[in-house]
């Protein structure tokens, strides 16, 4: 059995190229930054690499990393989008089967058009990104637009086509496959539906083809549905977590597991938890919006980086395990005073499939009512891979007592990765 040290040196190191920044936040993961090159002397796992940095050695994560002779290559065959992989996914029916199944998600939608049906007669509508069209028959069999344009770049478009004939919506539904930035019509929009959202609201960044297609062919005095969007963030109790990942290895059978708690802090919460089902009384405080945008304004170069800044007072003592974030659209009336349609993907909502992401700190910490967490949160576009992002959250916490020493501070990114 060959030990670490023996491993490194055996190995041939590889030279990799950074992607993007990244800043470690354990004492035995490295910090680089975008272009640096790193010397690979073991590939640990899928997601973390040993690797060597200006005679400093760390974990680093393997997705931030190119080979170093892809600099050689002819660059014009990647692509940034993951096109191929993206629309591949939407081409089959396992994510249809889990967005049609959001009732919450669906019915928000067929809300809107059901709400606005009188003011829809004879408009243009285009559905961007319609995959099975379920929200182009809704305004087709519920208002009486001129015409709805479903736009859809995957496969699944040819099965689109079947359905508005098969529901009998042809004669308003025209069903154009193809990528929203390439796609021709014949005239402008009045109204521009999409739903773009991700997890942690961007994620997948479908929102840069909303924003391109909305300065293309929305009309002056167009709707967008959404028209607002907002991120909320919490801190929070994850004990069932917690216990199942970390607190699992100091015992089990009666055996001293602690050595594996570094590597199970790595692995298991360095990235964000998707789908996860925050209780609300594992909120340590109200939670508040840290990232708003407004549908109208925002702009592609506005999503390369994205801040917002929180301020949290502790309503009752317990134990601070990390960060929960859900998100909010609002859908505007098209009528003068009409009611604002809201789709709430938090704890205090019905389930859907986004559900919430949660950012868990490297190690829990105690807190006290009174306690007040405040800092920032940045979402920061890869600048190679443009699906991804990295969130980083900064935080301070002041203790409400001089009895409790509890100010600390504390930093964490986290990178989100399809």
């Amino acid at each position: 059995m060959q030990t670490e040290k023996e491993d490194e040196d055996d190995a041939s190191p590889q030279e990799c190229v950074a992607m993007s920044d990244f800043t470690g936040s354990g004492s035995d993961q490295l910090s680089f930054s975008c272009g640096d090159k790193l010397l690979v002397h073991i590939k640990s796992s899928s997601d973390w690499w040993w690797a060597e940095l200006r005679g400093v050695r760390g974990y680093v994560p393997a997705s931030y990393l190119r080979p170093g002779d892809a600099e050689e290559e002819d660059t014009s065959l990647e692509d940034p989008w993951q096109d191929e992989e993206y629309f591949g996914s939407y081409g089959t029916l396992r994510l249809h089967l889990e967005m049609l199944s959001d009732k919450s998600r669906t019915e928000a939608y067929r809300q809107v058009i059901l709400s606005n049906s009188a003011s829809l007669r004879n408009k243009v509508v285009m559905d961007l990104g319609c995959g099975t069209g379920i929200i182009s028959m809704f305004c087709a069999q519920l208002a009486q637009p001129s015409v709805v344009y479903a736009v859809e770049a995957s496969s699944m478009a040819e099965y689109t086509r079947q359905l508005v004939r098969q529901n009998n919506c042809e004669e308003v539904v025209t069903v154009l496959q193809g990528r929203a930035e390439e796609i021709e019509l014949p005239e402008q929009v009045d109204v521009l539906v999409s739903e773009w959202m991700g997890n942690c609201l961007l994620f997948e960044f479908m929102v840069e083809s909303v924003l391109l297609v909305r300065d293309r062919w929305l009309r002056e005095g167009g709707v967008m549905w959404p028209s607002s969007a907002a991120l909320t963030l919490v801190p929070c109790q994850a004990d069932s977590y917690y216990a199942e990942k970390m607190a699992f290895w100091e015992q089990p059978y009666g055996l001293d597991f602690t050595p594996l708690q570094p590597l199970a802090q790595q692995e298991f919460f360095t990235k964000p938890k998707f789908s996860h089902l925050i209780e609300p009384n594992d909120c340590l405080t109200a939670p508040c919006d840290v990232i708003c945008l407004d549908m109208y304004t925002l702009q592609v170069k506005d999503l390369e980086e994205i801040k917002g800044q929180f301020h949290f007072c502790v309503e009752k003592s317990g134990v601070f395990h990390g960060f929960t974030a859900w998100f909010t659209v609002h859908f505007e009336s098209l009528e003068t005073g009409g009611a604002t349609v809201e789709l709430n993907t938090g704890p205090n909502s019905e389930p859907t499939h986004w559900k919430q992401t949660l950012f868990m700190l490297d190690r829990p910490i105690s807190v006290y009512a009174g306690d007040l967490i405040s800092g920032n949160i940045v979402l920061y576009r890869n600048p190679v891979w443009r699906r991804h992002m990295t969130v980083t959250l900064h935080w301070n916490i002041n203790s409400a007592t001089e009895e409790t020493d509890n100010c600390q501070v504390g930093t964490k990114v986290f990178p989100m990765w399809r």
